[in-house]
């Protein structure tokens, strides 16, 4: 079960569905829910505001309006967690920028629960926005991110599941950090897109040995095989939409480039497209 729960805590429009979604696993799986906020203020921001670079000093207002800022969108999350009837929850506020605090906070979390990309409301003083937060969160942590499509109907997550299935180390990772809600669905779809061109990695049943160690972690699971010319992304949300699915599993799939992690095409049409919340790991 999940009993560490982080969610992001930006004052977004996207984040009332996504504390919706974290608080219905909060109550679910009676885990401890914690509303992460950052200020984005470095070291290199203390540093500049020192004088200790050399570099022009921001004013310590803009900082102060800032924090003041941020605790303010925390206290407004506890509202809305006690109104959404979370029995145990707090909230942090991490000077850093937002996609080092969620990496903070998930070393010591079962999952974190973020919103696809979007722009949150500027806070006086705080210039930059954050881009790629669920990627970069998803590819350099080591905790499951749990990506909330904006307008997600406040529907339970343990309906209708579709896992993509590839016998990969990370959909491994992926149906391993979802075990708690697969267990739970009322249908899992282990779904295996054109399985005949990579037989080395399905054996002679594709699909038959995974849906075998499901079952026996109590998931009511049954194997779906697309052959399509559709790419994997494309047909693993095409097998949601036709299930109706209220989750949608897979492993996420990152380039190494000049030290930075670069998307893989599914993950990033998944990312992009999918209208089910997308649980992932890398």
């Amino acid at each position: 079960m999940y009993k560490t729960i982080v969610v992001h805590v930006d004052g977004s429009p996207e984040q009332e569905t996504r504390l919706r979604a974290a608080a219905r696993l909060a109550n679910g799986q009676e885990a401890h829910l914690v509303g992460s906020a950052a200020t984005g203020i470095s070291w290199l921001d203390y540093a500049l505001l020192t004088g200790s670079m050399g570099a022009p000093m921001m004013p310590e207002s803009d900082f102060n309006g800032v924090r003041e800022a941020v605790q303010l969108r925390l206290r407004q999350f506890e509202t809305a967690i006690q109104r959404l009837g979370v029995a145990s929850f707090e909230s942090r506020m991490i000077e850093d920028d937002a996609r080092y605090a969620l990496l903070l906070e998930s070393r010591y979390a079962d999952l974190v629960v973020v919103s696809r990309e979007a722009e949150a409301p500027p806070i006086p003083g705080l210039a930059t926005q954050v881009r790629g937060l669920p990627e970069y969160v998803a590819l350099h942590g080591a905790r499951p991110v749990l990506v909330v499509p904006a307008g997600w109907p406040d529907l339970p997550l343990n309906g209708h599941a579709v896992v993509g299935w590839d016998g990969s180390v990370q959909a491994i990772r992926a149906i391993a950090a979802a075990m708690p809600l697969l267990r739970q669905a009322e249908s899992v779809k282990l779904t295996l897109v054109n399985p005949d061109t990579m037989g080395d990695l399905h054996g002679e049943e594709p699909g038959a040995d995974m849906a075998l160690h499901l079952a026996r972690h109590g998931a009511r699971v049954e194997v779906v095989l697309e052959h399509t010319r559709d790419s994997a992304g494309e047909a693993l949300m095409a097998v949601a939409r036709r299930a109706g699915a209220s989750l949608l599993v897979t492993g996420a799939f990152g380039h190494s480039r000049y030290r930075e992690f670069v998307l893989g095409g599914v993950t990033r049409a998944l990312l992009a497209r999918s209208t089910s919340p997308l649980l992932i790991a890398h």
